[in-house]
This record gives C-alpha cells, structure tokens and sequence, in this order.
C-alpha cells in the first residue's frame, strides 16, 4: 500500500502547474503543497515532548470555526489538508470541517491520538478523500512512555480495528526520540503491517522549547544514525508501506542535503496563519497572502535560526523532497531499487556558523491574543470559550 496512486498524480499535477505556471509565467516565487490546519490548542493528553498545549485555559478553550476552516482550504489552495491540533476530535464542529473538505476534492488527513475515535465513528462516512492518521510512537511500552499515560495504546489500536472495519482508510504516524530502540521500532513496524494500513508516517521529534522533556530530543547527527539503523533491518525500507517521499526518508538517513520549505506546508491555527512554519511561532497575519508575502523566509531554517539547528521534522522538509522529486525523477530509482541506503559517507551537513540567535516571543503572543479575546463581545466569547469535552 502507501500513498494512492489518485493522490500521487493530484499532487503531482499541482507541482507540475505551479512549477511551469506558478513560477515561470505568474512569477511566485513559492507556493504550499499541504494545508496545516490547528483548529485548537487543547488535548486530552500530555506528552512530554510536546510543545503544542502549553496556554492558558482562555486559548486553549478556542476553537477555530468551521467557516475560518474551509475559506482557509480556498485561500491556501494547497491540494493536500492535514488537521493537527491539540486533538481534534475535541473540536465539536470537526465533521463539518471534513465534509467541507471532501466536498472541495482535497485529500484530508485527520491526526489523532484515537481516545476519542471509536466513540466518534459513526459522525463521518468512509471516503477515498479522507484518512485517520493514527499517533503511534511504536509498540506498547513504548507509546505508552512517549504519551506518558498507561492504556493509551490499547485504545489506540482498537480504535484504529475499529475504523478499517467501517470501512475508512486509516494510516499511523510515529515520532521517534533518542531513546528509540531500532530493533524494536522494526518490529513494531513489520506489526503495523498487519493491521492493513494503509501506511506509516515517521519523523524524529522537534525541540519544542516549551516541551516539558528537553532530554530526549535527537539532534541531526543521531537521526541520521537511528533512521539509518532502523531501515537497514527493513530492506533500506521497502518492507514497510511508508505514507511519505523516499527521498524525503532518504533525507533522514543522511543521504540528502536539503533545506527545509517552511511554506509548504502553511498553518492556520486560532491565532491566525502562523509564521514561519507549524513548529514555529514567531508571528501571525490574518491572511494567507500576508503571510506569504511578508514573512521573512530566509531569516529561518537550518544554518539561518537557531531554534532550527536540529530540526528533520517531515512538515519542513518533505515539501523539499517532493519539489526535489519532481524537479529531478531520477534522484528516486535508487530508493526504489535498493531501499534507503544505510552505510557509507552521508552527504555534507548545513553550517550552523552564522545561525541568529533564538527569539523567546511565546508570552508575547499569548498576552496579545488573550487581550483579542476579552475584547471580544460577551455572546461571542461565551459560544467560543466553551470547555472541551
């Protein structure tokens, strides 16, 4: 399995439009691949390595509206929509979010960690547009460390029967630490399979500043080796169903230098469209092409800030690989025949010398958008700040 072959030749036929149209003729100079939708900052968990829930009650009550949702879908025009949160299955209005998505022909992606799944079901119908993407940090003991709460993956994983038995295509992402055993990620892996999902997303954790667990998080060097290790045990990675770019794998095993594409994959959360990129918060525009058009690009990635020295996650940098892909289709027969390589020199690493410094702007933001809030009128304020389920 992996990524249907329906949505390979949408994406592809959109690169290909704004590659010979977009740049040649219109003059963009950039242009988004997949619509990162945060509708909320709450969740129902509390990981250690997450950065992403870390507000006071007043933010992390708002919820992004369904209307904000899909002019956003029009705005970006980006063929491909992932909403992230928070968990958004706490959003009470997600169906309506998702109905609106598969009605405009996008390929909609819903993360969740699954607590909520099986009971919330039977609110959205089975569609070739539409897939789960189900948070599994490996086999049991080690999700269950990752989410730090015992049970989780059990949920998880009878959620995820659940939903291929209704019908839904349903896929898993896993985000690895330094902790990472590659043995065990392999055979949790080679497990996966034999749930017929459809594919598996991975990616090594981002440093979210505000994470409560600042130890475990991989720098570029130790992805490299953990990614390399753990593909050497699958083949170079044909035995697993990935649900991303090889080349963008093959990134994460050293063998690619590239810079991360923070536009490509463009968030809008309840603070506005943020900037740079989904990790990041560093300021917010109200419109897309604001954002795009004002956001100091060059000012960010790896070598250019210092909050992106370690950073491989797939949101940066598979927009990259698939531009790459396009751009030059032979760089993809060595992955396809070989797998991914794992042995011998890695290509040369991004100098990190003349990086700027971190900006610390999270208090900043957050006092700006509560004093948003209050100002909001009483009815208003009261239908949004409604306490998540």
């Amino acid at each position: 399995m992996g990524i249907p072959f329906l949505q390979m030749a949408t994406v592809g036929s959109y690169v290909a439009r704004q590659e010979f149209f977009g740049k040649k003729i219109a003059g963009k100079k950039r242009y988004p691949l997949v619509l990162m939708l945060e509708p909320l900052f709450r969740c129902n968990l509390a990981c250690a390595g997450c950065g992403k829930i870390d507000y006071p009650d007043k933010i992390l009550n708002e919820r992004l509206p369904v209307a904000d949702a899909l002019a956003a879908m029009d705005e970006c025009g980006a063929p491909v929509v992932v909403v992230a949160g928070g968990e958004p299955l706490l959003h009470k209005e997600l169906p309506q979010i998702v109905e609106g998505a598969i009605a405009k022909k996008k390929w909609i992606t819903v993360c969740t960690n699954a607590l909520l799944l099986e009971k919330n079901l039977h609110k959205y119908k089975p569609n070739k547009y539409f897939n789960w993407s189900i948070h599994l940090d490996g086999d049991k003991a080690m999700h269950d460390k990752s989410v730090c709460q015992q049970g989780v993956y059990d949920k998880a994983l009878a959620a995820l029967k659940k939903a291929k038995e209704m019908g839904f295509r349903v896929t898993i992402n896993a985000t690895l630490f330094n902790d990472a055993d590659p043995v065990r990620v392999a055979k949790f892996l080679d497990e996966a399979k034999t749930w017929g999902i459809e594919g598996v997303t991975v990616s090594p954790g981002y440093a979210y500043e505000r994470a409560p667990d600042q130890q475990h998080f991989l720098n570029r060097a130790k992805t490299k080796e953990l990614f390399r290790s753990i593909f050497a045990l699958g083949e170079g990675g044909k035995r697993w169903p990935f649900y991303q770019s090889a080349l963008f794998l093959d990134f994460l095993a050293g063998n690619k230098t590239y810079q991360c594409t923070p536009w490509g994959n463009p968030t809008l959360t309840v603070f506005g469209w943020q900037k740079p990129c989904y990790l990041l918060g560093e300021g917010y525009t109200k419109t897309f092409k604001e954002l795009m058009e004002t956001t100091e690009w060059d000012k960010y990635g790896t070598g250019n800030y210092e909050k992106c020295a370690d950073c491989m996650v797939h949101c940066g940098f598979e927009a990259t690989a698939v531009t790459d892909s396009f751009r030059r289709p032979w760089k993809l027969i060595g992955p396809a025949l070989r797998g991914i390589r794992s042995k011998g020199k890695m290509a040369p690493e991004l100098s990190l010398a003349n990086q700027r410094p971190a900006e610390f702007v999270f208090s900043r933001h957050v006092e700006k958008r509560i004093a948003e809030i209050d100002a909001k009128p009483a009815v208003v304020r009261a239908k949004q700040l409604t306490p998540a389920e």
